[in-house]
């Protein structure tokens, strides 16, 4: 899974949390999260689901396809 740190971003703003409390809450680096949402750096699995279960929202919703060529 790719994922889509726009969508990551918008989920955490809506939510009211900051970069560093939702950092805390999935267990990593503020500035790790930074470079998700920044679509400087992917995310493992284990992290998407942790972003995504505290941000309640399916996966789905914070991820995106690869581009073919990736593949």
């Amino acid at each position: 899974m790719t994922p889509n740190g726009a969508a990551i971003r918008s989920f955490r703003e809506l939510r009211g949390l900051s970069l560093r409390r939702l950092a805390r809450l999935i267990g990593c680096d503020p500035g790790f999260l930074s470079r998700i949402e920044t679509n400087r750096q992917g995310a493992g699995d284990d992290t998407l689901t942790h972003i995504a279960e505290e941000l309640q929202v399916p996966i789905e919703a914070i991820t995106r396809e690869k581009p073919s060529d990736q593949e």
